[in-house]
């Protein structure tokens, strides 16, 4: 059973109006089929988080896609990095309240599934809208990050594919039962992120790149370290790089990604944000395949440099989902 709409590279252009427009057709069509059925009705938080295998992709994804924007979490037991990402995307799942629902797959047990999404490492996170596929994000990612993510595709289904989601029933048992709590930070980290705002401020970006790290790795959600990694991370890419063969590339190679992505990154350093961003959203326009991921990659970073809130990264977010869509 192969994925509809889906190339086994695992990319998927949603580009194309026309691909968009059918696709939405389906999705009116699904919709007005399960509610002449009597379906649609109100679900529990616990039903916005559910196991996928390849006997029930059809249905419990493909199907689904038809209401609401499917969020996929390829994982595996032995995964490290899985076991901290896959928490983080239950719980937004859940706080999104309806808006996206999350199909988790085991790779061990789902190989055809792995393949067929050309997933060549995980955690891998994908997303189903209105039976057409694309790819989020692959590693471990930040909070911050994935709410933006989250953010444009739930604004995509909405405005292309009219998928307003699920409607969740208030009085339902939440995830992980009614006496669950919310997970709270294992704090404090005062320490570590004064060591990394010493060793920015002495010039060792290593040393505070691997302080943020630090602090990520027990408290993904920390929103002080994931900025600070992100303002570290942007310096050492730019440390040593010769400004006039960086802009004269970026100039002679429009559709270059790795040109195009340096030049992003000088931009942003010389406080041209918005100069940064449209480059880089041009290139997604302009590219495809891995190089268009990598782009987006690193603009959703650069988005954590500069703050979720500021006025240009939403518009630039904004953006960004034209040109993915």
């Amino acid at each position: 059973m192969q994925p509809r709409n889906m190339s086994m590279s695992g990319v998927v252009d949603l580009a194309a109006v026309k691909a968009a427009q059918e696709a939405k057709a389906k999705a009116e069509q699904a919709r007005a089929e399960t509610a002449r059925q009597g379906g649609g009705g109100a679900v529990s938080p616990a039903d916005l988080v559910i196991d996928v295998d390849e006997a029930g992709f059809e249905q419990d994804v493909l199907q689904r896609s038809t209401e609401v924007p499917v969020v996929i979490d390829f994982w595996a037991e032995w995964c490290e990095p899985c076991k901290q990402l896959s928490p983080l995307l239950e719980r937004l799942t859940v706080e999104y309240n309806g808006r996206i629902l999350l199909a988790k797959i085991d790779v061990d047990a789902n190989q055809m599934l792995m393949q067929q999404f050309g997933i060549q490492g995980i955690p891998a996170v994908f997303a189903v809208v209105a039976g057409q596929a694309l790819p989020l994000f692959q590693g471990a990612a930040g909070e911050a990050q994935i709410r933006q993510t989250l953010d444009q595709l739930v604004q995509v289904g909405e405005q292309r594919f009219g998928l307003t989601g699920l409607s969740v029933d208030p009085e339902a048992e939440p995830v992980g039962g009614a006496q669950a709590a919310p997970a709270e930070a294992v704090g404090p980290y005062d320490a570590l992120l004064e060591a990394a705002v010493q060793a920015l401020d002495s010039g060792d970006l290593a040393g505070a790149v691997q302080a943020y790290k630090n602090v990520l790795a027990d408290d993904p959600g920390n929103p002080e370290a994931a900025l600070g990694l992100a303002q570290a991370e942007l310096l050492q890419r730019v440390q040593g790089l010769d400004p006039q063969r960086v802009r004269q590339d970026a100039a002679e190679k429009p559709a270059d990604a790795a040109a195009q992505i340096a030049a992003a990154d000088l931009d942003l350093v010389g406080g041209h944000v918005e100069d940064a961003f449209g480059r880089l959203i041009e290139t997604v326009a302009r590219t495809a395949g891995d190089d268009r991921d990598a782009v987006r990659v690193r603009l959703l970073e650069l988005f954590e440099v500069v703050g979720a809130e500021d006025p240009r990264v939403i518009a630039a977010r904004r953006a960004l989902a034209r040109a993915l869509f």
